[in-house]
Formats: structure tokens, sequence, C-alpha cells
């Protein structure tokens, strides 16, 4: 490979564990509970044998649902993302730890303390993946006043973070100072009771493609999690504006990685990839239901508003295509999903990947398994090796902490 962007850089990959999603196949035998604590055993120890970075957990506080109606692949129970992170960090010695956790709704004395207290149990393998949650079913379970629109959302999210990292900068090990704060946001005196862990603070991980979220990340994040993970020219387009954005905020091109989630399916031979691509598209379209649905608008609290494109104008242009090609409503599904992520054997795959790394299109992986808690093993036990061969994966941890696995800087507020 020449003329490459970062002709040595290594593929980092993570595992994305949803709690809420389309994607995991959940009638195949080999699914595993989404509740069960033997299901987040399996595969983190499965990633760990394969020096993935991080463990990477989403977090519902409410069931979604549309018009009062619970999304049928809703998960009912799953467990509080810090605290299967804690338990999951006794049964681990390397991979990091990142738990998505919400700025609108909690607040930063205590979740700035919880972050820390895994990130010190830990060892320094603490991560926050920051997110600002919009919508009205959730903002019911924490009504304040109502939900923040979202240009509001991003400044209080910035606010929170700067001022969870002011407490974590307090405590130099035997003494701290008391944190203040009155910025029409945040009325607060914060006297931290957890002292500094060996990676300084948690990583920080943002979740956000608007312009908005963007310079957010560009400021404030160091690993921006994004849903570019299929297309490389579309990676690279959106990694290029991220440098930008950054450069702009006054920090290296390189100081915010980007790691878009995505999903990996690895064959044996070419002629087994398609099917098995196909297989698992198929698997991830559920039976279509007994009534035809009913086109409605989406007034974007209530629902996903699909990037701002008129719905009912998407649902007509859909019912024509079936029309004309005679298409079941499952079959119109199969039809319009677009192919996500990667498929292939692990030589190609493993060819792939790199060039998106050293082009600069990302700087790794955000897996979403299809299959849990085992869709990690083809990736392990053929995906790894072929990487390695190439130069283009680690062959060890490189050391303690998750800051050091992603060769990240020392935290913004501590850099001389």
């Amino acid at each position: 490979m020449t003329d490459l962007r970062y002709p040595n850089a290594v593929v980092h990959f993570g595992v994305f564990f949803q709690g809420v999603n389309h994607s995991t196949i959940w009638s195949d035998p080999r699914s595993g509970s989404q509740m069960n604590h033997s299901t987040f055993t399996q595969l983190i120890r499965t990633a760990e044998r394969g020096l993935l970075d991080a463990f990477f957990l989403g977090e519902g506080l409410r069931l979604r649902e549309q018009r009062g109606r619970i999304h049928d692949l809703d998960v009912v129970g799953r467990p509080d993302a810090l605290t299967e992170l804690a338990t999951l960090a006794g049964l681990t010695d390397r991979i990091g730890l990142v738990a998505t956790q919400n700025t609108t709704y909690n607040d930063p004395a205590d979740l700035a303390r919880r972050l820390a207290s895994l990130d010190v149990l830990s060892g320094g393998r603490a991560a926050w993946n920051v997110v600002t949650t919009d919508n009205a079913w959730t903002g019911a379970n924490f009504r304040r006043g109502g939900y923040l629109d979202h240009a509001d959302r991003y400044e209080r999210a910035e606010r929170f973070v700067n001022l969870a990292r002011r407490v974590w900068d307090s405590w130099d090990g035997s003494e701290f100072a008391p944190v203040d704060s009155d910025d029409g946001f945040f009325d607060v005196e914060i006297a931290p009771t957890v002292p500094r862990s060996p990676q300084g603070h948690p990583v920080i991980f943002q979740a956000g493609d608007s312009p908005t979220g963007r310079d957010f990340a560009a400021r404030s994040a160091d690993v921006i999690f994004s849903a570019h993970g299929s297309d490389r020219h579309d990676a690279l387009a959106f990694a290029d504006d991220v440098r930008r954005r950054v450069v702009a905020a006054g920090r290296p091109e390189d100081d915010v990685l980007t790691f878009p989630g995505t999903q990996i399916v690895v064959a044996d031979t070419e002629g087994e990839v398609e099917e098995k691509a196909r297989w698992v598209l198929e698997q991830q379209v559920t039976p279509a239901p007994a009534h035809d649905p009913v086109i409605a608008d989406i007034d974007g609290t209530r629902g996903a508003a699909r990037q701002g494109h008129d719905p009912r104008a998407i649902a007509q242009e859909w019912r024509r295509v079936a029309e004309e090609n005679k298409f079941s409503l499952r079959e119109l599904v199969l039809h319009t999903s677009a192919r996500r992520g990667f498929a292939g054997t692990a030589s190609q795959l493993a060819d792939e990947l790199t060039l998106w790394v050293r082009s600069g299109a990302s700087s790794g992986f955000n897996v979403t398994p299809f299959l849990v808690p085992s869709g990690l093993d083809d990736i392990v036990d053929q995906l790894v090796p072929a990487l390695q061969e190439r130069d283009a994966y680690p062959t060890a941890y490189v050391g303690t902490t998750l800051r050091e696995h992603l060769g990240l800087r020392p935290p913004l507020t501590r850099r001389r």
C-alpha cells in the first residue's frame, strides 16, 4: 500500500453490546439472554482473548415506544450499564469498559463519582460514551420542567463533561479542592470522594453525527462513535470533517479517534460469503405483522425522523416498489435494506480493514455482533490472526489502561 495517510496504523476493535437494536438475531438457538450475566461474561472474555480494546455497553433509560406501543425488539430487564461493567471489571484484566451515560437526565456530582469509581476499581479501564437523549418518552421518567431542545442538550452536555473533568482533576492523591459552578445549568459545589485513576480520567466517547455533535466531540471527546461503518469513501469524508473541526478547536488533528459502528460477517470461502451474508440479513428481518402499517407523521420526539425526510413520501415510494415487484412486506424490507458493514473471508476483510485505518477513514471499528454471545468467535479466531499477519493488529495489550490501548494523549485538562 502506498500514499497512505497513516501507513503504520493498526486496527482497533471494540465490541458494542447494544441495549436496543434490530441487527441482533434473536430467533437463532445460539442467541443468549440479553439479561443473563453469563451472556455478558462469555462475550467480554472472547473480546479480551482477541485483544479487543473495549467492551461497549449501550443504555436505555426507558423502553422505546411509538404512540404508546412498545417496540417488539426492545430489551426488558437489562441491567444498569455501570453496575454490569463493575462486575465485568472483576472478571477481566485489560479490556476497556465503556458505559453509555446520559447528560440530560443525570447529575454531574453523582455520575462523575460513579465513572471515577469504575475507573479506579478497573485500574484505569473506564470510558464514558456521552449521549444527550431528546425523546419525550425517556424525558417522562425524569420530567423536571421538560426535556431540552437539541441545541440546549449539547450545551448542557459540554458543561456537564467540563464539570466532571474538574471533579476528576480536583483530587491530587492526598488533598482535594471543592468544585463549584453556577452557569445556568448547574448550581453546585462538589466535594470529590474518589481519587484519580491510573489513566487520569475515564476516556470520553461521543456518539453524535449532527454538526453540533461533531463540534462537541472535536472540543471534548477522545473518540467519536459514528454511523459511517460501511462505505470507506463516506467514512473518509466524515473523518476528514472531524479532523478539520478538531484542528479548529485547537487540538492536533489525530487527537480524536473515529470508531464507526459496524457489522462483520466472516466466511471460510468466497463462495460462502454471499450465502452467509444473505442468511444474516434474512434472520435480522422478523416476520411481517398481520396488519398493514398505517402511514403516520413522526414528530421527532416520539420516534426516529428518518434524517428529516418526509415519512409519508418514503412510505408511498416503498408501497410503489412493493406493488410493482409483488413483494410481501418482509420481501420489501429485505429489498430496501442496504448491507451493513463488511462480509468476506478473513484474508479479504484483513486487507479491507487495514486499508480503512491506514487511509484515515477510521481509527478502528465498534463491532456489533449479529449473534450474542458467540458472534465474536469468527472475528477473534480468524480475522484477528489475518490482521496480525499483516502487522495491522497488536499481538498483546500495550499497557494496562484503555488510554494506553488506544494510543491516546493524556486527558485534555492534564496536558502541559
